[in-house]
């Protein structure tokens, strides 16, 4: 039987007249990478605050390791790590006194994981925080969250405005972590390249609406890129196609990304090409960037695609 970390119900906050976060229902199971994707303004943030209960929701309910979110204990939030995007330090200290600041706080602190970090992203601990660059502020904040060894790390968008090389320190980092399947990580990222090396699962959000919920493998199996090429004359337009999640015109070519694309669908655009239509490759980075690019389409993919498995 699953033994889910967090849970929502429903979620729902509003700021003014505007729904941020709409019915979010999702659950998040014990072990492994979740991944919580959307574009800016997507709801992502706003429902990480209300996990952490920062936030109160205006309708719904939300629990993590059993508790209600609106009521963390001091115990339940000692099982939980949470970094926030920014990577906040004290930039008065150096990483030896947020250490002991930290440690001071910890239930409990595992000093060979936090020294792993450190050397992981090349930080000596007589380093200021104030003179540290994003990439070694993220290290530090990673290596600060991980060292009480929590159930559950929340992380929300950690690699904004890292580089190439810090990003990577990051992801790796993290891998490292989930090595011990209890230990869940639940984070946000526009970085789809880092999502694929690391997810388990994947949770899609757009307009405050929960849209996917799935693995990546079958987010991936489940849409499909079709070129579709024509003679001089260029395409003509299209019928309405339920499935269609992207297009793309060129003089003589249409690029088309369909979910849950059906037999006579695809039958139908080998019809439509003139001269031929070729199903291309499709990663996680261009599917999900695809899925976001077109807000006009209705339907979902969650239901059809059953949720977590």
């Amino acid at each position: 039987m699953t033994e889910y970390v967090l849970q929502t119900d429903r979620l729902t906050r509003y700021f003014g007249s505007k729904c941020a976060v709409n019915e979010l229902s999702l659950s998040v199971p014990r072990g492994g990478v979740f991944a919580l994707l959307g574009r800016n303004g997507a709801g992502k943030t706003t429902a990480i605050r209300m996990l952490m209960g920062f936030l109160q929701p205006t309708r719904g309910t939300a629990t993590i390791l059993g508790t209600d979110c609106s009521n963390l204990t001091p115990a339940i939030r000692g099982r939980i790590a949470y970094v926030a995007e920014g990577h906040f330090l004290y930039k008065w200290m150096t990483i030896a006194q947020l250490e002991q600041f930290q440690k001071n706080a910890a239930l409990r602190w595992n000093q060979k994981l936090f020294r792993a970090v450190l050397d992981h992203f090349a930080l000596d601990e007589k380093m200021k925080a104030g003179a540290l660059s994003r990439g070694q502020r993220a290290g530090v904040c990673l290596a600060l969250a991980l060292a009480p060894e929590p159930e559950l790390i929340i992380l929300d968008d950690p690699t904004i405005g890292l580089d190439p090389v810090a990003r990577r320190a990051l992801v790796e980092a993290m891998l490292m972590v989930t090595q011990n399947r209890d230990r869940t990580i639940l984070f946000s990222s526009h970085q789809l390249d880092d999502v694929e090396r690391v997810a388990d699962w994947i949770a899609i959000m757009l307009e405050g609406d929960l849209r996917v919920c799935c693995t990546p493998d079958e987010f991936r199996d489940r849409l499909s890129r079709w070129v579709l090429k024509f003679d001089d004359g260029g395409p003509p337009s299209l019928e309405e196609i339920p499935e269609l999640v992207h297009e793309m015109r060129f003089p003589n070519e249409l690029h088309l990304t369909l979910a849950n694309a059906s037999p006579e669908t695809i039958s139908k655009l080998q019809t439509l090409a003139t001269r031929s239509c070729e199903q291309l490759p499709l990663n996680l980075e261009n599917g999900v960037i695809d899925y976001l690019s077109d807000k006009s389409r209705g339907g979902s993919l969650l239901h059809t695609m059953g949720g977590l498995v």
